[in-house]
């Protein structure tokens, strides 16, 4: 069985559209990967809970999520893939911005 690398805490360091100090507004910007198929992420003013699936040996994995932007509801979908010690991925809101992002183990 393979153990699954993407499993903990990532910081993210790196977003597509939004700078380092707005990622760490509230707090360290982050994502957070579990064995029991959730997650949860947090950077500028938008908090979420993720609904994950691994894919490719556990190199990756596809989630939704829901949660607040500024107090407002909002949902939407992503991805990640780790390389070179990377967690590489992309954030999309339902009906509203995309970034992609840069994480690194913390």
């Amino acid at each position: 069985m393979n153990k699954n690398q993407l499993i903990g805490k990532w910081r993210i360091i790196e977003m597509e559209l939004w700078d380092k100090e707005f990622i760490d507004a509230e707090v360290e910007g982050y994502i957070e990967l579990t064995e029991n198929n959730t997650g949860e992420f947090h950077f500028g003013y938008v908090h979420g809970f993720m609904d994950c699936r691994y894919l490719e040996g556990n190199m990756s994995v596809e989630f939704s999520w829901e949660g607040n932007d500024e107090m407002d509801e909002v949902s939407g979908r992503g991805n990640a893939t780790l390389k070179n010690g990377e967690l590489l991925g992309n954030l999309f809101f339902h009906n509203g911005d995309d970034s992609k992002f840069k994480a690194i183990g913390k």
